[in-house]
C-alpha cells in the first residue's frame, strides 16, 4: 500500500469487466471500491462479479469495498398504437390511467400516485427532460397538459415529476428482491434511488439494520430541500447528476453539487460526485477537456470520491479511463494551493474529545513533515472525523474489523489494514510504527501520529495522541 490520492474512485462493474485479472487492474490503477448496478444485469451476474472482487481483495490482502445500487421505482409512460408519436408545442396532451395504447392526443400514465400529487401548473418531464409539459386541469383518473416543449414522444419513456414529492416508496418490490439477495452476498454499501424525504431512509434502514452501509442518492429536488436531515440519517451521500440535472435546472446542477459537499463535510458524512465524469470515455480513450475540469473542479471542492459509471461497465476504455481519472486527482491533490483551499473551507469541529483530537492531527500535520496519521478505530467512527479534517498527511486505519476496513474505502484519504485488537497500551506505538512501514507509508526518520481510545474496544473513545519517529 503506497497511497497516492486521497480522493478516492468508485467504479461500476459491468459486461466490459471480463473476470478478475481485469478486477485487479483497475485497483492497481486507483479503483477503492466497486458499484454493482442493479438496474441492469441478473443476480448471477453479480454474485459473478461481487466473487471477483473479493478474490482480488484476498490476493492483494488490501480491504476493497463494494456497493449495490438499488434501482427505484422507475415512472414511464405506457405503449403507443404507432409506436411513437410527435407532440407539437403548444398542443393539448392528456395522460391517463386508461391501458389502451396512445395516440397523439394521449397517452397511458401508468401510475395513479403521479396523478394524484400534481395540481394545475405544475410541469412534469418526458424522455429526460427532452420533453415538457404543464398541467393545465386534474381529474380522479387523469391530467390535462398543455406542450411547452415537444418532440417525439415513443413507447415507455420516463417521467419526471420535479415540483411533486409523490407518495411513494423507493423500494419497488424488485428493490427489495435485489437487498435481500445482496445482503445475502454480503455487500458493504447500499445506494437507495429515489430518495425524497427522510423517511425514505428510515424505511431502508428497517430493511437493512447493521447488515450494510447506507448512501443516499440525491436526485430529487424535494431531497435537496431536506439534505441535512436526510445526511444524518444516512452513512453517506452521492451526488446522482443524472437524474438530478434533470429535475433541476442544468445551471443549478453545480451549486447544488458545491451544497452537498459542504454540507455532507461538516457533517463527516463521506459524499461521492457521480454522472458522467468521463463519459466520453466510453468511447474515446481520452476524454474532453470541459471533463477533466469537471473531476479536478470535485477534488477541489473536497468530494470523498468521484465515480465511474458507463465507463467502466460497458465503454471501450475502462482501465484508460480509470488511469485518466486518477492521474487528474493527483494532479489536483498535488498544486500548490490544494491543501490551502481545504484549509479554509474546513468544517466547524464539534465540542468532543475526538474532534479536538482531528483538529489537532491536522495542525501538527501542516506543521511537521508528517508521513502518515495512524489511528487506530473499531468502528471507523474516529477515523471518518480525522477524514473530515482533510488534513496534509495520509489516514492509515487500523481496525481489527474487515467491515470497517471495507466502509473506509469510501472515505477521503483513508487506507485501512485489518489488525487484531490490541490489549495493552504498551501495543500503541509499536504496533503503529511496523505497520506503518510494512505498508510503505513511513520509513525510517520519518515522522507519524498516532492516535487510538483506551480503554480499547469503546467506539467513540479517541483519547490518546502521540508523535512518534520511526528509528
Amino acid at each position: 500500500m503506497t497511497p497516492d490520492k486521497k480522493v478516492k474512485i468508485l467504479a461500476t462493474l459491468g459486461p466490459a469487466i471480463k473476470g478478475i485479472d481485469d478486477i485487479r487492474q483497475l485497483v492497481e490503477s486507483g479503483v477503492n471500491l466497486f458499484r454493482l448496478n442493479f438496474s441492469h444485469g441478473e443476480h448471477a451476474d453479480h454474485a459473478e462479479r461481487f466473487n471477483w472482487v473479493r478474490e482480488v481483495e484476498r490476493q492483494l490482502n488490501y480491504p476493497i469495498g463494494i456497493l449495490m445500487d438499488l434501482q427505484g421505482p422507475k415512472l414511464r409512460v405506457g405503449r403507443f398504437a404507432e409506436g411513437k408519436v410527435n407532440l407539437e408545442r403548444g398542443q393539448a396532451f392528456r395522460l391517463d390511467l386508461d391501458p389502451t395504447p396512445g395516440t397523439a392526443q394521449r397517452a397511458n400514465l401508468p401510475h395513479p400516485e403521479i396523478i394524484a400529487a400534481l395540481q394545475p401548473g405544475m410541469n412534469l418531464l418526458l424522455d429526460d427532460g427532452k420533453l415538457r409539459l404543464q398541467v393545465t386541469a386534474k381529474h380522479s383518473d387523469a391530467i390535462d397538459t398543455q406542450v411547452l416543449a415537444g418532440g417525439e414522444l415513443s413507447d415507455r419513456k420516463g417521467v419526471n415529476v420535479p415540483e411533486a414529492v409523490l407518495e411513494l416508496s423507493p423500494l419497488t418490490a424488485k428493490d427489495r428482491r435485489d437487498l435481500d439477495f445482496g445482503l445475502e452476498l454480503g455487500v458493504d454499501w447500499v445506494a437507495l434511488s429515489f430518495v425524497q424525504r427522510p423517511q425514505d431512509i428510515i424505511e431502508a434502514r428497517e430493511l437493512i439494520g447493521d447488515r450494510a452501509f447506507l448512501m443516499a442518492k440525491i436526485e430529487k429536488p424535494s431531497a435537496v430541500e431536506q439534505l441535512e436531515a436526510i445526511a444524518k440519517l444516512c452513512d453517506a451521500i452521492m451526488v446522482a447528476r443524472g437524474d438530478l440535472g434533470v429535475e433541476v435546472p442544468a445551471e443549478n446542477v453545480p451549486r447544488i453539487q458545491k451544497d452537498i459537499i459542504r454540507t455532507c463535510r461538516q457533517l463527516g458524512k463521506p459524499v461521492v460526485v457521480a454522472t458522467q465524469m468521463l463519459e466520453s470515455m466510453r468511447f474515446s480513450p481520452a476524454p474532453t477537456r470541459a471533463e477533466v475540469t469537471d473531476v479536478a473542479n470535485a477534488v477541489a471542492e473536497g468530494t470523498d470520491a468521484v465515480m465511474l459509471s458507463a465507463e467502466t461497465a460497458s465503454g471501450d476504455y475502462p482501465l484508460e479511463a480509470v488511469s485518466m481519472m486518477s492521474k487528474i486527482i493527483r494532479q489536483v491533490e498535488n498544486g500548490p494551493d490544494f491543501q490551502a483551499q481545504l484549509d479554509v473551507s474546513r468544517p466547524q469541529a464539534e465540542a468532543t474529545a475526538s474532534d479536538a483530537i482531528s483538529c489537532a492531527i491536522r495542525r501538527i500535520s501542516g506543521i511537521l513533515p508528517v508521513a502518515a496519521l495512524i489511528n487506530y478505530t473499531e468502528s471507523g467512527s474516529s477515523s471518518l472525523r480525522a477524514s473530515r479534517e482533510r488534513p496534509k498527511a495520509p489516514i492509515l486505519s487500523l481496525t481489527p474489523n474487515i467491515h470497517t476496513a471495507r466502509r473506509l474505502t469510501v472515505a477521503w484519504g483513508i487506507y485501512s489494514v485489518v489488525n487484531a485488537r490490541l490489549s495493552k497500551v504498551e501495543e500503541i506505538t509499536s504496533t503503529a510504527l511496523e505497520i506503518a512501514q510494512a505498508q510503505n507509508m513511513a520509513q525510517r526518520g520519518d515522522t507519524v501520529v498516532i492516535t487510538a481510545g483506551v480503554p480499547f474496544g469503546q467506539p467513540g473513545t479517541t483519547n490518546t495522541l502521540r508523535i512518534e519517529t520511526l528509528i
